[in-house]
């Protein structure tokens, strides 16, 4: 996305990392009983930022109790992507695929215990406070901001949001002016895609890489990242932070968000202070408005079935059971979901960030998520033997 959509360029970055230095305390997951120990670690080539340790469906917990046909439209997703593999394996099970009911938890459960194993992940080296060969890693989350705007400035709708210039394709890695230079003067004239009422809104959606305009006769404009000035990225989180005006504890986006509203004559200020600046294209897809943004794989995302991980340590699109727990109520989330996305903060064996989805309530969700979690790959038998 980000971090959101998206983003085979800028690649995810999740929101909780950006918005302020990671320093607050981690939320740990309870450890289930193991009911069948992993054997021995196997290495695969492709995936060295992994161990892999062959377990079982019994470790997996509450595997029995997820609801599996709400994920199989965002199985049949990532087959799209792997029925193109050159792994035999993987085009094999998508074959099968077909065969099944998607109505049917019990046909889906048998489906995949049938065709796939389950491998338990585990850290290759010391990756900050988990050490290598621990089986828990760090769990981040993002989503896909929907924010109200106009095709025209009018009104509450002063914030820009511009298109890549033309005149920079022919040197995308030059480094260029300021966010705060750029806003200011006149090399951003006539790019505006949009304009919305928010401009901290808009800042995340940067953050983001992605998001969707909901526009005056209430259809939905799909933005994608385009590019940015690469000027390195300085969090307006830790600026406040210390500027003394917000604690660790409150520099979350809502907090972010509420110190803006007081404080309106600062906000620019507040901005400017990371120089970095993302510029968007409008999408123009054939998927519904209900589908989440493009993943880095090429298929559309879907909310609380799909992670962004390193792709040094899982297959593009592979199955993985994630173990973890709600940042807001701190119940556990055991689910499956597939690897359709990566990101330049998603770095390790047991690393995901879990895409919730569009708007402002799964923007409150990525925000306040950091947890530690577990996870499994769920891959076909065969691969790798």
């Amino acid at each position: 996305m980000k971090k959101a959509v998206v983003i085979p360029y800028i690649g995810i970055l999740c929101i909780s990392i950006l918005l302020v230095a990671c320093t607050a305390p981690m939320v740990r997951t309870q450890k289930s009983p193991e009911l069948v120990a992993p054997t021995p670690s196997q290495q695969f080539n492709q995936y060295p930022a992994a161990q892999y340790f062959l377990s079982n469906w019994s470790n997996l917990p509450h595997w029995d109790e997820d609801q599996l046909e709400h994920v199989w439209s965002a199985w049949q997703k990532s087959c799209q992507s792997l029925s193109k593999s050159n792994q035999i394996e993987w085009r094999h099970v998508c074959e099968k695929a077909k065969a099944v009911d998607a109505h049917a938890n019990l046909a889906i459960r048998d489906y995949f215990e049938t065709y796939f194993r389950v491998w338990e992940l585990r850290q290759t080296k010391d990756v900050k406070q988990f050490a290598r060969g621990s089986n828990e890693g760090l769990i981040t989350s993002y989503y896909e901001p929907l924010l109200k705007g106009s095709l025209q400035r009018h009104g509450a709708y002063q914030t820009p949001l511009h298109r890549y210039p033309p005149s920079w394709q022919s040197a995308k890695d030059k480094l260029r002016p300021t966010r705060a230079a750029l806003l200011s003067g006149h090399d951003l004239k006539g790019l505006e895609i949009a304009w919305v009422e928010d401009p901290v809104a808009a800042a995340f959606m940067q953050i983001q890489g992605s998001g969707k305009i909901q526009l005056e006769n209430q259809k939905i404009l799909r933005l994608g990242f385009a590019g940015t000035n690469n000027q390195t990225f300085a969090s307006f989180g830790t600026w406040l932070i210390n500027q003394n005006e917000l604690t660790y504890a409150q520099a979350s986006m809502q907090g972010i968000s509420d110190w803006a509203k007081k404080n309106p004559q600062r906000v620019q200020t507040m901005l400017n202070a990371n120089p970095r600046y993302v510029f968007f294209k409008v999408l123009e897809s054939s998927t519904s408005s209900l589908d989440g943004p493009i993943g880095s794989i090429g298929v559309p995302l879907t909310a609380g079935r799909s992670i962004a991980v390193d792709w040094q340590a899982l297959p593009k699109g592979a199955p993985v059971y994630l173990a973890t727990t709600d940042p807001e109520t701190g119940k556990a989330l055991e689910r499956l979901v597939f690897a359709q996305d990566t990101g330049s903060a998603i770095v390790g064996g047991v690393r995901a960030d879990y895409y919730w989805g569009s708007g402002d309530a799964a923007g409150e969700k990525a925000g306040k998520m950091k947890q530690s979690g577990r996870m499994w790959a769920i891959l076909p038998k065969g691969l790798g033997e």
